[in-house]
């Protein structure tokens, strides 16, 4: 017998989100109309798969098309500009989307890894979720559809109508689920809600020229900052308005250089500054007295060297628009926004805050300036993002990738975490033990992807395993894993004592892993010296593993994503280093 629910369960919970209104006869209500049938279809492809649905199903299909003849029936439809093929495609986009973010975060991804482990007294929480978000997101959209639709749009009765159908969404999750749904899905009620009213502005926005009089969290009218064109630029974060905050107090801060005219302002490269980890009492405080600078972002300053160069002759992403996220939390970007007491010192975690507050500013920034130039505007799903980090960076990375994916919808993103592999030495002093302590002292489980989100979730061949499967959905989503096997700064950021130990657990780690889909590898083969971070690096990035040069690899990951394969060789660290073992797989000699 199936495990899960019965079909007329998933039907009678899709007619509750009806809102009985009659038919659509404008772009905001084509829009919200494809997002409820959306909805509806990915829930069916749940309860009768465990798994999103496949391309071309027809309940999707079907959504779609009646947005596309809704829209084109409209004559002389128009939002910002925008009109036509263009303006069809770009709705269609944000319906598939943000319908497909709210179903993942509801089963745990597209691969449906929650609901299809779950018992059914589990799958009737989850469907009940899902089907209250989607409830939730359609009243919203027509409150504020509404609203704009009328000559006087007041906003604060918008919103004590959205807090009142917000509120109404979480008590319904709660007397639903027997147990707490973090326990799930890594998020509460509260906070499930609140992610899909941030894809309710998103969607407002993409269907309307102007939300004003309302003040949304997501589009054009959200950008808060200008920059010119191919000059970096420092932007101070409002933290009253997204919650963002450095160890020592002071205000976040990053930097930004947009492409230089000429270039497509939509792809982008983001890199995550390093700077190590401090997770005690004692060596917080010592950091601290020691280096304070790594506990604010005023002093640090944006790369251009390797990946990161402005040469074109370096590097293929010269001209890309190019975001420096500085880290000053000291908490490998994994902190949630709680201040952590640790005895003689108070420190700030709130790096995942940080990062993710700053790319939502730098999406609006480009939303606003792609619209007003003309053609198809702002597509997220045309756009191509380098996501990536060095050091604790790296880290960065691995535990934010799933979030640009499932909830920025930046489909085209490819990861690169440099030199922060997370490997677990097996002790309780290790990245999983640590994990176990952290993920809930900084308040992060809800910032860890719904599919994995327990202590061992820090560990990242764990972290490959369970992203593996939502990858590839389109060629340009795989991780790209780099390293130095001689590295004593990321050895010792992870707890190792000795390189045999460590050389060993990433070669293990590498023969178990490579096979994933997704999952690449690029390590480099130095020996003779210790080596932290390589993307940045002009030798190893201009250098070669197995005949293959670091940079062209790295430009075929966007030119032509199907083809790039692991560069991986055995070098001589078994002579080098007494008691390195060689590879368990096959590699290069």
């Amino acid at each position: 017998m199936s495990r899960f629910l019965p079909l007329f369960v998933l039907l009678a919970l899709a007619t509750a989100c009806s809102d009985g209104d009659s038919g659509p006869d404008s772009v905001p209500d084509y829009l919200r109309q494809c997002v409820s049938e959306y909805g509806d279809a990915q829930a069916a492809c749940y309860q009768a798969t465990g798994e999103s649905c496949a391309e071309g199903e027809a309940g999707t299909s079907a959504a779609l098309a009646h947005l596309r003849s809704g829209v084109e029936s409209l004559a002389g439809a128009e939002v910002s500009g925008v009109t036509g093929e263009a303006l069809v495609g770009r709705l269609e986009s944000a319906c598939a989307s943000q319908a497909s973010s709210v179903a993942w975060r509801s089963y745990g991804g597209p691969q449906g890894a929650v609901i299809s482990e779950s018992s059914e007294v589990i799958q009737a929480c989850l469907v009940n979720a899902h089907a209250a978000a989607r409830l939730y997101m359609d009243e919203s959209l027509a409150e504020i559809d509404a609203c704009l639709d009328r000559s006087s749009c007041d906003p604060s009765d918008v919103e004590a109508r959205r807090a009142e159908l917000a509120s109404e969404a979480v008590a319904s999750i709660e007397a639903r689920c027997p147990s707490a749904l973090g326990n799930r899905i890594a998020v509460s009620p509260a906070v499930y809600i609140e992610r899909a009213a941030h894809q309710v502005d998103c969607l407002a926005a993409t269907s309307h020229a102007s939300v004003a009089p309302l003040e949304l969290g997501c589009g054009p009218e959200n950008a808060d900052f200008d920059a010119p064109r191919g000059e970096w630029t420092r932007i101070t974060v409002d933290s009253a308005k997204w919650g963002t905050q450095c160890g020592d107090g002071s205000d976040y801060s990053f930097w930004i250089k947009l492409a230089p005219e000429g270039s497509p302002l939509d792809r982008v490269l983001i890199g995550l500054q390093g700077g190590g980890v401090c997770v005690f009492d004692e060596d917080c405080s010592a950091r601290f007295e020691a280096a304070p600078g790594l506990f604010t972002a005023a002093d640090d300053e944006p790369l251009s060297v390797g990946i990161a160069s402005d040469d074109a002759a370096v590097s293929p992403f010269a001209d890309y628009t190019k975001v420096y996220l500085p880290y000053c939390t000291q908490d490998v970007f994994a902190g949630g926004g709680v201040v952590e007491e640790l005895g003689t010192i108070s420190i700030p975690r709130y790096g995942s805050v940080n990062l993710r507050a700053s790319i939502q500013m730098v999406r609006d920034l480009l939303w606003q300036k792609m619209d007003a130039a003309g053609g198809d505007g702002f597509r997220p799903d045309q756009l191509v993002a380098l996501f990536g980090g060095w050091s604790a960076g790296a880290y960065g990375t691995l535990y934010n990738y799933h979030w640009l994916l499932d909830d920025l919808q930046w489909p085209r993103t490819i990861a690169f975490p440099d030199a922060g592999m997370a490997l677990d030495n097996g002790s309780a002093l290790g990245v999983s033990g640590i994990g176990l302590v952290k993920i809930p002292a900084w308040e992060f489980q809800e910032f860890l992807p719904p599919y994995c989100f327990e202590g061992d979730c820090a560990v990242g061949p764990v972290l490959y395993e369970a992203i593996s499967p939502r990858l590839l959905q389109v060629p340009e989503q795989q991780m790209l894993i780099l390293s130095n096997p001689k590295d004593d700064i990321q050895r010792g950021d992870a707890f190792f004592e000795d390189d045999a130990t460590w050389m060993n657990t990433m070669r293990q780690s590498y023969c178990d892993t490579k096979d994933l889909p997704g999952i690449q590898y690029y390590l480099t083969s130095v020996s003779d010296e210790s080596l932290h971070v390589v993307t940045i690096r002009e030798e190893l990035w201009s250098g070669s593993v197995d005949g293959v040069v670091m940079s062209e690899w790295f430009g075929r990951a966007v030119s032509d994503p199907e083809s790039i394969t692991d560069r991986v060789e055995e070098g001589d660290f078994t002579t080098v280093f007494p008691g390195v073992e060689p590879y368990p797989c096959t590699v290069a000699p």
